[in-house]
C-alpha cells in the first residue's frame, strides 16, 4: 500500500509541473483518465438547526402514526393530518366570481369554489405560506384567521403579515427549518427554493418558497417526508432538494402555467413533469391549476404531459374537496 501511495504521489508530482511548464499533451499524457482515482461522492450539507421550535400542548391521547391524509381545498390550499399535526397551506377561501389580489393593482377572478367555507375549518396548529399573493391568502383570511396563528412563510409575506397585526410569524431563508413538537412527535418545516417568474421579472414578483415536511419520532426517526412546491417555476436549484433530503413520499405540485402579461410565473404542464423528475417523489398531486382566470395550462395538458413521460405511476389527481390518504411503511414506525 505504500509503495502504490509513493508511486501515485510521483505521478501526481510530474503530472502537476508538466502542466505547469506548459508542456504539450501534459495533462492527458502524464495522467491518463483510465488511471484517475474514483471520484469522492458529493456529501449533502447537514440540515442546520431551526431557527426556531413551538412546543404545541400534550396530545390526549398518542397520535396514529401509521397514517395520515391530504385533504385539498383548492388553489393552493390542502389541510394536513398526520402525527397529531395539523397544517393549513396557502389559505384561499374566496368564492366564485371574487377577485383575488396580484399586486399593482392586479386582479384575477376565482373561477371555482372552495371544497369548504373559512368558518369549517378545524383547528390548525401552523399557516404554511409560500408567498404574499391574494390567491394564496386572501381577504377573508386576513379578516377572519386569529392574529395569533402561527404562520411560516418567506420575509416578504412576514412583513406584510406583521404589518396587520399577526404576531406569530416565521420567516425563513431558503433551506432554513423551524420545528414543532408535540408529545413524542417531530415536524420540522423547512424552506425550499423556489422562483416565481423568469429572472427578469422578479423586481415584480414577491419571494416565494416551496417547503419540506419532515415528521419524526422523539428519538429522530424519519416517519414520513413531503415537499410542496409553492408557485415556482422549474428552475434548476430545484435538484438540490433530492441531493439533500432523499427519499420524498409525497410532492404537491403548483401548476396552472399562470401568465401575467404573457410571462409564465408559475409552472405549466411541460415544467410541472420537469419537476416530478427533478424531485423524484413516490407520488405528487398536482393542485393550484384551474382556480383563476390567469392559469393558462389546464390540468389535461399535465395528465398528457405525464403520460408521454411514462410517469403515470407516480401522479394522483384530486378534485376539490377529494382527500389523499397515505399509510407509513411499517419498517418506519417505532
Amino acid at each position: 500500500m505504500m509503495q502504490a501511495g509513493a508511486r501515485w504521489g510521483r505521478r501526481l508530482a510530474a503530472w502537476g509541473l508538466a502542466v505547469a511548464l506548459g508542456l504539450p499533451g501534459a495533462a492527458v499524457a502524464q495522467w491518463p483518465s483510465a488511471q484517475l482515482p474514483p471520484p469522492v461522492p458529493a456529501q449533502a450539507p447537514a440540515p442546520p438547526e431551526p431557527v426556531h421550535v413551538w412546543n404545541l400542548p400534550a396530545p390526549d391521547k398518542a397520535p396514529v402514526l401509521e397514517s395520515g391524509s391530504v385533504y385539498f381545498v383548492g388553489t393552493a390550499t390542502v389541510i394536513l393530518r398526520y402525527a397529531g399535526f395539523t397544517i393549513l397551506t396557502d389559505p384561499n377561501f374566496l368564492h366564485k366570481g371574487d377577485h383575488a389580489h396580484l399586486g399593482y393593482g392586479l386582479k384575477s377572478p376565482r373561477l371555482t369554489d372552495p371544497a369548504m367555507k373559512f368558518e369549517q375549518l378545524p383547528p390548525v396548529d401552523l399557516v404554511l405560506l409560500s408567498h404574499y399573493h391574494g390567491d394564496h391568502f386572501d381577504q377573508i383570511v386576513e379578516e377572519k384567521l386569529p392574529r395569533d396563528t402561527r404562520i411560516v412563510t418567506t420575509d416578504h409575506a412576514a412583513r406584510q403579515l406583521r404589518e396587520r397585526g399577526f404576531t406569530a410569524v416565521q420567516a425563513l431563508d431558503t433551506w432554513q427549518s423551524v420545528e414543532l413538537r408535540r408529545g413524542d412527535a417531530r415536524l420540522r418545516i423547512s424552506a425550499m427554493p423556489g422562483r416565481h417568474g423568469p429572472t427578469g421579472a422578479r423586481l415584480a414578483l414577491p419571494d416565494v418558497m416551496g417547503s419540506l415536511l419532515e415528521f419524526h419520532d422523539r428519538a429522530g426517526r424519519q416517519l414520513w417526508r413531503m415537499y410542496i412546491s409553492g408557485d415556482t417555476l422549474a428552475i434548476d436549484e430545484l435538484r438540490e432538494i433530492p441531493r439533500r433530503h432523499p427519499g420524498i413520499d409525497l410532492a404537491l405540485l403548483h401548476l396552472g402555467g399562470t401568465r401575467v402579461f404573457g410571462v409564465l410565473v408559475t409552472m405549466d404542464a411541460e415544467q410541472g413533469v420537469q419537476a416530478l423528475r427533478m424531485i423524484d417523489p413516490a407520488t405528487a398531486i398536482p393542485i393550484h391549476y384551474n382556480d383563476y382566470a390567469v392559469f393558462m395550462s389546464p390540468l389535461e395538458d399535465f395528465r398528457k404531459a405525464v403520460r408521454a413521460a411514462g410517469l403515470e405511476q407516480k401522479v394522483k389527481y384530486l378534485s376539490h374537496g377529494d382527500t389523499h390518504e397515505f399509510r407509513v411503511p411499517r419498517q418506519r414506525l417505532p
